[in-house]
């Protein structure tokens, strides 16, 4: 009788970029990332057993504060070769203080189907109750899931598995720090498997630029009584300026000016600087209201919060869009528009995506 075909296991490839999850201490002189992506795979209990063929690469070996464009296309490119290789999913660790903003940028970058999955941990290895075997552990089996096909970048963390565009990092030192405060997660990792609740409705990606220029985009946050001297100072050193402002959009009227005058230079986006919630279009109207910023030439941000809009604003700079392209592009990217208004093509999803999420759910 001739033998059944084995299914061959899952194949994910870890990308360690340092991080607190890779860092130890040495002559009190505070935790540094020493540890390689081979020690991390080494450390996880249980993963012999969970059936998951496993590859290291020794990517970085940086705090988070430290990783750069460059970093995060240099491997947005690597994690696309390995996956075009046969890799089921891919998984990152880094350090937590700029995974709202490095999640984002992959998820902007990478254009297949496999997951890409972005985890850290809020306790080094050094401590008690160290988090970071259990936070890899749960991003490998996630990357592992046909259930996270067709979602871009996510980030897992403390078992939750969150959407790269809304995660943020809400506390400086709890490890439950990552929240989607607009929307909360889309799945959790409960029993060994990824189990996905919701799923993003389509894809945002811009085209991966052959050499990323280093454009100057800078991100200026409002404050009460505001004078325009500081902003003045950094305006004209900017391709791009983001505007964190108050609410849902408003700016004192001292910087009215010089707002409109970058505006009509650079791309200036308007986003709040509130922990949730979009900036409006036409609610206001008193000077520096987000209707009278507007009609000045800033662009909304809708949802997207100001460290994400400073990411997608560089992304589509370096990627030589169209000054037209750009409010179109924010307003897709923000939930302002349809999805037919970003200015390239959108991934498409598999046709196998419902079956897959039953199947592991």
């Amino acid at each position: 009788m001739p033998s059944t075909p084995t299914t061959p296991p899952p194949r994910v490839v870890v990308f360690g970029l340092g991080g607190t999850i890779a860092m130890t201490s040495a002559a009190d002189e505070g935790v540094r990332p020493t540890l390689t992506a081979h020690d991390l795979v080494n450390a996880i209990p249980g993963l012999a057993s969970a059936g998951i063929d496993i590859e290291v690469v020794d990517f970085r070996r940086r705090p988070g504060a430290s990783l750069t464009f460059a970093d995060i296309t240099e491997l947005a490119t690597a994690a696309t070769h390995v996956l075009a290789a046969g890799a089921t999913g891919v998984v990152v660790t880094q350090g937590t203080d700029t995974i709202e903003e490095t999640a984002y940028l992959l998820d902007l970058l990478h254009q297949r189907p496999e997951p890409v999955i972005v985890t850290g941990a809020m306790r080094n290895p050094t401590m008690a109750g160290a988090d970071g075997p259990a936070n890899l552990l749960a991003a490998i089996q996630t990357a592992a899931s046909p259930a996270a096909r067709d979602q871009g970048c996510l980030v897992v963390l403390a078992d939750e598995i969150h959407a790269a565009r809304w995660v943020a990092k809400t506390h400086s030192t709890n490890g439950a720090t990552f929240r989607s405060p607009d929307t909360g997660p889309i799945g959790y990792v409960m029993e060994g498997t990824a189990r996905l609740l919701t799923r993003l409705p389509y894809r945002l990606t811009i085209p991966t630029p052959s050499k990323p220029e280093r454009a100057r985009v800078g991100l200026y946050t409002v404050s009460l009584d505001d004078d325009p001297t500081l902003l003045d100072a950094i305006g004209p050193h900017c391709d791009g300026l983001v505007i964190a402002g108050f609410g849902v959009g408003h700016v004192p009227e001292p910087l009215i000016p010089t707002l409109t005058n970058l505006a009509a230079r650079i791309p200036v986006v308007l986003t709040s600087r509130t922990p949730a919630g979009p900036t409006l279009t036409h609610t206001y109207g008193f000077p520096g209201s987000e209707r009278d910023l507007l009609t000045r030439g800033l662009i909304p941000a809708g949802w997207l919060p100001p460290h994400k809009a400073r990411i997608l604003l560089r992304t589509l700079l370096a990627a030589h869009a169209q000054p037209q392209d750009i409010a179109p592009a924010f307003a897709v990217a923000g939930n302002l528009d349809e999805p037919s208004s970003w200015p390239w093509p959108t991934p498409t999803l598999t046709a196998d995506r419902t079956e897959a999420t039953a199947a592991h759910a």
